[in-house]
C-alpha cells in the first residue's frame, strides 16, 4: 500500500473521530452551557449540538423541578418552645446561564438557604400558628427563599413544612388542655340547652293556662304514659284547681279555731283580774 493513501485513510479516521467526540445529544429537558477557551458560548438549546474536544467545555443543566428534603431542624419558637422542623422545597432553573454563573452548585446553595430560613421563620412564630396555620409559613418560607435564590436563575415553586416534633411533656400539657377546653364547651352547650328547654316551657305553660282542655288533654295523655308501664306504681296526679278550694278551707277552719282560742285565753284572764 502506498504511503499516501495510507497516510489518507489514517486521517480521515482521525476526521471522523473528531466528528463523532465532538457530537453531544442535549435532552429536551435539558440546557447546555458551554465554554470555548474560557469564554461563555450562546446556551445550546436540545438536540445534537457540536463541541470540541480540548476547546469546549459543556455543562448541563436540567431545568425539571427538583424535590429537595431538608433535614429536621433544631429551632426554639417565639414563646421559647423547643420544636424540630422539616420541610421539603420544590424548586427549577428558569435560567441556566445565571445557575452556572452566579453559584457553584445551585442545589446545595438552595439546600443551605432554605435550612437557614426555615429556622429563622419558625423562630419567628410561636407554637400554636406553627401548629394550625402552616400555610401562612409556608408563603413566609417561599417568599424569602425566592427573593435569595432568583438572582442564581433559580425559582422556589413550594415550600411545605412536613413535620413538626415537640416535646413529651409540651404534647401532654396541650392534651390537658385540648380536654379542658372540650369539658368547657360541653358545660356551656348544656347551660344553653337548659336555658333553651326551660324558656321552651314557659311558653308550653303559657299556653296550657289559656286553654284548660288542653291541660285535660295534658293530664290523660300522662295518665296513659304511666300506665303503659308495667310496675306496681301508680301515680295519681290531682289538678291544683281542684284541690285548691278544699286547701283555703282548711286554712279558713284554722284561722277561725286561733281566734276562738285567742278569745277564750282573753276572757280567762278578765275573770281572773275581776277576782282579785
Amino acid at each position: 500500500m502506498r504511503p499516501d493513501l495510507l497516510l489518507g485513510i489514517i486521517a480521515g479516521v482521525l476526521v471522523v473521530c473528531l466528528i463523532v467526540a465532538s457530537l453531544r445529544i442535549i435532552k429536551e429537558y435539558e440546557r447546555g452551557v458551554a465554554f470555548r477557551l474560557g469564554r461563555l458560548r450562546a446556551p445550546l438549546e436540545p438536540g445534537v449540538r457540536v463541541v470540541f474536544p480540548g476547546l469546549d467545555k459543556l455543562i448541563r443543566v436540567d431545568l425539571r423541578v427538583v424535590t429537595l428534603t431538608i433535614p429536621p431542624q433544631e429551632v426554639i419558637t417565639r414563646d421559647n418552645v423547643p420544636a424540630r422542623v422539616n420541610a421539603v422545597v420544590l424548586f427549577k432553573v428558569i435560567d441556566p446561564v445565571s445557575s452556572v454563573m452566579e453559584v457553584e452548585n445551585h442545589a446545595v446553595a438552595t439546600s443551605q438557604i432554605a435550612q437557614t430560613t426555615l429556622r429563622s421563620v419558625v423562630g419567628r412564630a410561636d407554637l400554636d400558628t406553627l401548629l394550625a396555620h402552616r400555610a401562612d409559613l409556608n408563603e413566609d418560607l417561599a417568599a424569602s427563599i425566592a427573593a435569595q435564590t432568583l438572582p442564581w436563575g433559580v425559582k422556589v415553586e413550594v415550600v411545605e413544612i412536613k413535620d413538626v416534633e415537640i416535646p413529651e411533656q409540651m404534647q401532654r400539657a396541650m392534651a390537658r388542655e385540648a380536654e379542658a377546653e372540650r369539658e368547657r364547651r360541653a358545660k356551656v352547650i348544656s347551660a344553653r340547652g337548659e336555658l333553651q328547654a326551660s324558656a321552651e316551657l314557659r311558653d308550653a305553660a303559657r299556653t296550657l293556662s289559656e286553654s284548660p282542655a288542653s291541660l285535660q288533654l295534658r293530664y290523660l295523655q300522662t295518665l296513659l304514659e304511666l300506665g303503659a308501664d308495667q310496675n306496681s306504681t301508680v301515680v295519681f296526679p290531682i289538678p291544683m284547681d281542684i284541690v285548691g278550694p278544699f286547701l283555703e278551707a282548711a286554712r279558713t277552719r284554722a284561722n277561725g279555731s286561733g281566734d276562738a282560742a285567742r278569745a277564750g285565753s282573753y276572757h280567762s284572764a278578765e275573770v281572773s283580774s275581776h277576782d282579785r
